[in-house]
């Protein structure tokens, strides 16, 4: 923990339940983070019963048979499916959602340049290394802050005051106060063709959608997409112990 009580997520680590684990904690830091923390909410919704539900059914992304060409395209439109589940049971169940930001470029005035301005783009729930939106759109997890009162400048170290620069940049701009924002958020191509490039968060695996949950090189940080985004939606939709 830094002087200003902000705290650096943590990647997750393990699979299965630890990755759970690895995600039920976490805080506020503009460097990357690897997984981030999943708030729990007293809302409505618990258990694998809930956690079905929320993935839509227990629908499946692979595709009843063969790869190839033809398997990525089943893939990709089984996601999509699978995605509008899990954002229909996240809504009725109230989970936590945390706010998406962007940095834009403002015009200049009278030839005098202003820096960028940290502008809403949505919501999003915090499932793991993946930030999920209301269109059922996917977002790399990117550098995360908090709309607070940044307080006065104390020069304790140059981390400290350029993280007090991005929470004064969200305190500025049209969040609500207190809100989590995140920012830096790549956007995931969920399209067959990106599918079978391989090179990015999601890949395929045969006929299964996997997701790089770790940095650790080649199928050690894999792991089948599906119950990966089930157990984190469990997590916010379970209420607290």
């Amino acid at each position: 923990m830094d002087g200003d009580g902000t705290t650096d997520p943590q990647g997750g680590a393990g699979g299965g339940g630890a990755h759970a684990a690895a995600d039920a904690g976490g805080g506020e830091d503009v460097s990357l983070a690897a997984g981030g923390g999943a708030d729990t909410s007293e809302a409505a919704g618990s258990g694998a019963g809930d956690a079905d539900a929320t993935a839509g059914g227990g629908a499946d992304v692979s595709p009843a048979a063969g790869g190839g060409a033809g398997g990525a395209e089943v893939a990709a439109a089984g996601l999509r499916v699978v995605l509008e589940g899990v954002v229909r049971g996240l809504v009725e169940a109230g989970a936590r959602t945390e706010a998406l930001g962007a940095f834009e470029q403002r015009r200049s005035i009278l030839g005098v340049r202003r820096g960028p301005v940290l502008v809403p783009k949505g919501r999003v729930w915090r499932l793991g290394v993946l930030l999920l939106d209301a269109q059922g759109g996917l977002h790399e997890v990117g550098a995360v802050t908090r709309a607070v009162d940044p307080g006065r400048v104390t020069n304790q170290s140059p981390r400290a005051e350029e993280r007090r620069d991005y929470r004064r940049a969200a305190y500025q701009g049209k969040f609500e106060r207190g809100d989590t924002v995140n920012y830096d958020a790549k956007p995931v191509a969920l399209d067959a063709d990106s599918l079978r490039a391989d090179g990015g968060l999601l890949s395929l695996d045969g006929d299964t959608v996997m997701v790089r949950w770790n940095k650790q090189p080649g199928a050690a940080g894999l792991t089948p997409l599906v119950p990966y985004l089930t157990e984190r939606a469990t997590l916010l939709t379970a209420p607290p112990p």
